[in-house]
């Protein structure tokens, strides 16, 4: 059965909805002629009939019913499909594939990523028939909420666990199947996480 492994990191490419200012207001009515009464040279002078409103700013609101991670404890184990299962530890990300059952480790401290930088990372193992996708991602805005993965088959939806007290990182994850003539190397071709306000959280661009 052929294992086929690849590891990417790299710059994340963030967008973000700006609220804009908005002004409302109502434009002064115009005055009505002088106007003199018979009883006497009165005359009345109608005010401006306006009151300019307070300007207000419309920001950006979560998604009703956004999904949200899936908090673990720290060892914890997720199985993903059989054989594919993660879990999570301070250091980092932990997972095994049915190709590969010993435990394998991505750190979240040993200096290669800099969580203060919005950013998602990518390990992909296939056999003949399956994909099996997983990896960081940290550093964004808000609260991530859902994940798409685009390959040469289309684009999958992927699930996110993360350690509780808001870590600042988390681990997405997907299975999917490989049809035979799809390029197992170059199979991801791009990874995007996006928060409760579908605003782009961090995103790979794999090739």
């Amino acid at each position: 059965m052929k294992r086929t492994l690849r590891y990417l990191a790299g710059p994340a490419v963030t967008a973000a909805v700006v609220g804009m200012a908005t002004v409302s207001y109502a434009a002064p009515a115009k005055a009505p002629h002088d106007t003199v009464t018979k009883a006497g040279a009165t005359r009345v002078a109608a005010a401006p009939a306006w009151k300019a409103r307070a300007a207000t700013t419309v920001k950006p609101t979560a998604r009703k019913n956004a999904p949200a991670p899936r908090i673990v404890t720290p060892g914890e184990q997720v199985t993903a499909a059989p054989g594919f299962r993660l879990w999570l530890t301070a250091e980092g990300e932990h997972w095994t594939v049915p190709t590969f059952p010993e435990p394998q480790f991505r750190s979240v401290v040993d200096g290669n990523i800099d969580p203060n930088t919005p950013g998602v990372s990518l390990q992909s193992e296939t056999n003949t028939n399956r994909a099996y996708l997983s990896g960081l991602y940290y550093g964004g805005k808000g609260t991530a909420s859902t994940v798409e993965i685009q390959t040469q088959t289309g684009t999958v939806h992927g699930k996110l666990i993360e350690l509780p007290g808001h870590p600042g990182w988390g681990v997405w994850y997907a299975t999917t199947h490989l049809e035979p003539d799809d390029d197992p190397v170059d199979f991801v071709s791009q990874v995007t996480v996006r928060d409760t306000e579908g605003r782009i959280y961090a995103r790979l661009k794999a090739r």
